[in-house]
């Protein structure tokens, strides 16, 4: 017997366990589940309802802020306007009342910022968890004359951009708690500059924006880069779609907070939950920076999208990593200067967890 194995199910197994037994039945169902999807799409007359699903549970510092924002980043992502929230809270016992009044505060202000209503949920204190456990359930709108856009649209030849930077969620949870770890390994006036920075990185993990924007200027595909980080949601994307491809490492945006934190800690920031950061393919990447720049949001062109098969070198999902000496017309096939993409699945932020139970 098979044991399933700690955290996010890989994809071979989802498909085969879960995926795999599910049918089709309901005409106004328009986008179903599917690897690298995070949010369904159903029809009601004119419009699009995107509904998504989320827990948090790598993370009990913020948890109403955090919770708030990346279930509603899985609808921006999709180019939806998020409207409601439905919360599940699983509380250990021995919860305080000050606990829970503070973190239904900070929900209550996320959906201040995105103009989003708690519509109810369920509240339960059980012996059955013993950290907090918060589960979303997120729905939004896509208007008429609004363009709905999935993470498995992308065409040969379009780029990659990522928005802001990446690891911004898991920096700002490993600043919250990891800081005992961190304390030993940074001298300490180090130590509270990085967390200062870190601390502000909480304000930035919304997609919404630049996912509604994305979508209105041409988005062929867009991916909210969440668990297992980057690494995760490029092959994702690009399986989704049916394609392979390149990514430059210099162009990767890695903030110095980011990279300190992960490099005291022994994490590759590339594998690290990153809320605050979209992956979008679009066919013009410079009109696209241009549009989030005005916005105020900075991007990143980061690689592209190729074919997959004999020319490339590369299956769909797979991809190569062009590093100093490399250069995008090369194919993966023993290139100088390129690496392949790794295959990973498991979450830094989970790893850094496992090693701290591992006696």
């Amino acid at each position: 017997m098979e044991i399933l194995p700690e955290g996010k199910l890989p994809p071979a197994q989802l498909s085969r366990l879960v995926l795999g037994q599910l049918s089709p039945r309901r005409p106004e169902v328009v986008i179903r589940p599917a690897i690298g999807e995070d949010a369904a799409a159903l029809r009601f007359g004119d419009e699009l309802c995107v509904v998504t699903s989320d827990p948090i549970t790598g993370a009990t510092y913020d948890l109403g802020w955090l919770g708030v924002h990346v279930c509603c980043n899985d609808l921006g992502a999709m180019g939806a306007e998020p409207v409601a929230l439905q919360v599940v809270l699983l509380l250990p016992v021995g919860t305080s009342e000050d606990w829970l009044r503070s973190v239904m505060a900070r929900m209550e202000a996320a959906c201040a910022a995105l103009n989003v209503e708690i519509t109810g949920g369920h509240t339960e204190v059980t012996d059955r968890v013993r950290e907090p456990v918060f589960i979303g359930t997120a729905l939004g709108r896509v208007r008429p004359g609004r363009r709905l856009v999935s993470s498995h649209g992308a065409q040969p030849g379009d780029a990659l951009l990522v928005t802001k930077a990446l690891g911004l969620e898991g920096t700002a949870i490993l600043a919250a708690e990891a800081r005992d770890d961190l304390s030993r390994r940074l001298a300490p006036e180090k130590l509270a500059a990085i967390l200062q920075e870190a601390e502000g990185y909480r304000q930035e993990i919304s997609v919404v924006k630049e996912g509604l924007l994305a979508a209105e200027a041409g988005a062929t595909a867009m991916h909210d880069v969440t668990e297992g980080g980057l690494y995760v949601a490029l092959r994702e994307l690009a399986a989704g779609s049916g394609l392979a491809f390149r990514v430059h490492a210099e162009a990767l945006p890695v903030r110095y907070a980011t990279r300190v934190i992960c490099a005291a800690l022994g994490l590759d920031p590339l594998g690290l939950i990153s809320s605050g950061a979209l992956l979008i393919a679009h066919p013009r990447p410079l009109e696209l920076k241009e549009r989030l720049a005005e916005a105020g949001i900075p991007a990143s062109v980061i690689g592209e999208l190729v074919a997959a098969g004999p020319e490339s070198g590369l299956a769909p999902g797979e991809g190569v990593l062009i590093t100093a000496g490399g250069t995008a017309g090369e194919s993966a096939g023993g290139a100088p200067g390129s690496v392949p993409w790794p295959v990973r699945e498991e979450d830094e932020l989970w790893r850094y967890w496992a090693q701290r139970r591992t006696p």
